[in-house]
């Protein structure tokens, strides 16, 4: 029993997935709209045809009124011709009496397509208030679907962020940036370290290079002296004899 339990609650939890990847709330909003974009276009198609079909109900109107207003005039012209005696009183009085009967049957024929006219345009005010609500529910859901849209993406992104973040392992990341630390001050020490032994070579041999110097200036001094002597010029520390040769 316990094992049939078990897998009727997998069975059962299996098809609560399957139901929950169905109801994709986004998915049934855009099938939602789809449904109701075609209902729209029915709508206004039926529209278009009630419209028509008031149309020709005002124009029936209008047409039976002319004929039936066209025969009383002849029933008229007949009754006048009798008067005058080009037409005899037995005709006149029997067309005339057609030409009525035509008239109160055109007559009835537009209070009929008076009715009919009324009941089309009520019919087309009626569709044309429910189109109306259509399209602005249309707009709304259209709306609620971008905000809908919105919401998932960064809902999605935070959740994506928070669990990278639930992941990370902060100790492990503090002794790794240790490390690093550690690591950059053993570099940086060594770094400093062959930069004294680099300043101490280059002053050994500066002081090597000044004592050379110093001892070819002294040569090159000496070499002045001797040269002088040579030419017998007198040195700044010996002044050559001023005393006068006697005149002969």
């Amino acid at each position: 029993m316990n094992i049939l339990k078990r897998i009727f609650k997998i069975g059962q939890a299996e098809a609560h997935s399957a139901v929950d990847q169905l109801e994709n709330p986004i998915k049934l909003t855009e099938q939602g709209i789809r449904d109701m974009k075609e209902d729209l276009d029915k709508s206004l198609r039926g529209l278009a045809e009630v419209k028509s079909m008031a149309i020709r109900s005002r124009n029936d109107v209008e047409t039976y009124r002319a004929k039936a207003q066209d025969y009383e005039n002849k029933a008229v012209q007949l009754l006048q011709r009798a008067h005058k005696g080009e037409l005899s009183s037995a005709d006149a009085d029997r067309l005339a009496g057609e030409a009525l009967v035509k008239k109160e049957e055109n007559t009835a024929l537009a209070a009929s397509a008076q009715e009919d006219q009324a009941k089309f345009e009520k019919s087309v005010a009626q569709m044309d208030t429910n189109i109306k609500t259509l399209r602005s529910t249309i707009s709304k859901w259209e709306n609620e679907l971008r905000v809908l849209k919105s919401r998932v993406t960064v809902s999605n992104a935070t959740k994506t962020i928070n669990k990278q973040l639930a992941q990370i392992d902060s100790s492990g990341t503090v002794a790794l940036l240790e490390r690093m630390k550690e690591k950059v001050a053993v570099e940086e020490a060594l770094a400093e370290s062959y930069g004294e032994i680099a300043n101490e070579s280059r002053s050994i041999d500066q002081e090597i290079e000044k004592a050379l110097e110093s001892s070819s200036a002294q040569k090159s001094a000496k070499e002045v002296e001797a040269l002088k002597a040579k030419l017998g010029f007198a040195t700044p520390s010996e002044p050559q004899s001023t005393t006068a040769t006697p005149a002969e």
